[in-house]
C-alpha cells in the first residue's frame, strides 16, 4: 500500500527536502549515549529548531510550523530516506520537552523545553526502578515537601543517557498513603544537584556501550517550581509522556525492517522463508500504519491500534534480526563488526554486527511500553476481553 498526498503535503515535503539538500552538515564525532549530542549535531539540531523543522507539529516558537499529521509523516519519511537520525537526544526531544510543552508552566517551557529542543542542554527520563521496571505505579522514590523544596530519596535504573544528561524528568512518590496510581508527582532534577549520583553500566553489547545508568538520590533538594503538573498528578503526565513516545513510533520499526531487508542476504531455504516473512511483516506494518495515519488525519485517533503496530513492528524486527544472526553461524557473534556501511548522520549501532543488532532489538520490545503491556491493551480495547 502506498499513501498518496495532496498538493499541500507534497509542497511541504519538497520544501523540507530542499532544506536538507542545502543544509545537511558534515558529520563529526559520534554520539556516546542517548543524551550525548556532539557539537556538530547540536548545531544541526539548533538549525532545525530555528528553521521550524525539528518538530513540525509544534508552533514556530517551539521549533515547528503547526504541521498536520500527514505533514509530520512526510517529514519523518524524508529523514528516513537519507538515514538521518532525528535527534541524538531522542528522549529529551521526543518525550521530555514534549511533556513540558503539554504540562509545564510558561516558565518551564522557556527555561527547560526550549533549551532541550535547541540542544543547549540534554535530558533523560527517570521512570524505571529496581523491582518496578514497567510498573510505574510501583515506584518507591520518595519526595517529601519541605517548604519551597522537595527532598528526594530513592533510586532509578535503566536511565538511558543519565551520565551525559543535564536534567532528569523524574517520577517520584509524594503521597505514600494514596493508591498506587495516585500520589505520584514529576520533578525536573538537574544532574549537578548535590545528592544526585549517576553510575553508568555496560549493556550486553559491549563493555564500552555505556548508556544505561543507575541513579541515586540522597537528600536531593528540588525547588517546588521544578514540579511538572500538579502535585500527585504524575500519572497523567506519565501517560502523556509515553503517548508522545508512541506517536508514529511504528515508522521507526518500519525503518529497521527496511534496513534488515537491505543488509541481510538469505542463503538457505530457511533463510529465504524468514526473509519473505520479514517482507510480508513490513508490508503489513505499512498497511496498518497507513490506515492508522489516515484515521488520525481525519481526527479519529485510535490509541489501541498503536499498540498493535508497536507489537507487530518491534517483534518483526526482532524475529528477522534473529534469523540474520543465526544464518551467520559463529561468524555472527564477531564483535565489534559491521553488517552494513555506517550512515554518517545516524547512530553507529544500526550498522553494527548481527549479534549487537539482535541484542538491541529487545529494547524495541520494551521502550514505549513492553509487548506484554501492549498485549493487555489489545486484549481489552481491541478484542473486548475482560480483565483477568
Amino acid at each position: 500500500m502506498q499513501l498518496s498526498f495532496g498538493p499541500e503535503v507534497e509542497s511541504f515535503r519538497a520544501e523540507f527536502a530542499a532544506f536538507l539538500d542545502e543544509h545537511l552538515p558534515e558529520p563529526g564525532a559520534p554520539s556516546r549515549s542517548s543524551a550525548d549530542v556532539p557539537a556538530w549535531a547540536r548545531r544541526w539540531q539548533r538549525l532545525l529548531f530555528d528553521s521550524g523543522w525539528l518538530l513540525p507539529a509544534n508552533p514556530p516558537e517551539f521549533g515547528g510550523r503547526n504541521a498536520s499529521v500527514l505533514q509530520q509523516y512526510v517529514h519523518l519519511e524524508e529523514l528516513s530516506k537519507r538515514r538521518i537520525y532525528h535527534s541524538f537526544n531522542p528522549q529529551g526531544v521526543g518525550i521530555i520537552a514534549a511533556s513540558l510543552l503539554s504540562f509545564g508552566t510558561e516558565e518551564q517551557k522557556r527555561e527547560w523545553a526550549v533549551p532541550i529542543l535547541r540542544a543547549q542542554m540534554t535530558a533523560s527520563l527517570g521512570m524505571s526502578e529496581p523491582g518496578a521496571g514497567s510498573d510505574l505505579a510501583g515506584l518507591r522514590t520518595r519526595a517529601v515537601r519541605d517548604g519551597d523544596v522537595y527532598v528526594v530519596d530513592g533510586q532509578k535504573v535503566w536511565t538511558s543517557g543519565a551520565h551525559d544528561a543535564d536534567v532528569l524528568l523524574t517520577f517520584v512518590r509524594t503521597d505514600p498513603a494514596a493508591p498506587k496510581h495516585k500520589g505520584i508527582s514529576v520533578l525536573l532534577i538537574p544532574t549537578d544537584t548535590p545528592g544526585v549520583t549517576r553510575r553508568p553500566f555496560p549493556s550486553i553489547c559491549a563493555r564500552d556501550d555505556l548508556d544505561f545508568n543507575e541513579v541515586y538520590f540522597e537528600g536531593v533538594r528540588v525547588p517546588v517550581a521544578n514540579r511538572v503538573g500538579p502535585e500527585n498528578g504524575g500519572w497523567t503526565v506519565a501517560n502523556g509522556s509515553l503517548g508522545h513516545e508512541r506517536t508514529l513510533l511504528w515508522l521507526s520499526h518500519a525503518d529497521r525492517l527496511s534496513d534488515l531487508l537491505r543488509d541481510f542476504t538469505p542463503i538457505s531455504a530457511h533463510d529465504h522463508d524468514a526473509y519473505a516473512t520479514s517482507v510480508m511483516d513490513l508490508f503489513a506494518l505499512k498497511l496498518l500504519g497507513s490506515a492508522a495515519l489516515s484515521r488520525a488525519a481525519r481526527g479519529e485517533p485510535d490509541v489501541a491500534a498503536l499498540s498493535v503496530l508497536k507489537v507487530l513492528g518491534s517483534e518483526a524486527v526482532q524475529a528477522g534480526t534473529e534469523q540474520a544472526l543465526t544464518s551467520q553461524a559463529a561468524g555472527g557473534l564477531r564483535h565489534p563488526a559491521l553488517s552494513a556501511p555506517p550512515g554518517p548522520h545516524t547512530i553507529g549501532h544500526f550498522a553494527s554486527g548481527w549479534f549487537e543488532r539482535y541484542t538491541r532489538t529487545f529494547a524495541h520490545t520494551i521502550a514505549g511500553g513492553t509487548s506484554e503491556i501492549q498485549r493487555s491493551i489489545i486484549a481489552q480495547r481491541v478484542l473486548g476481553l475482560p480483565r483477568a
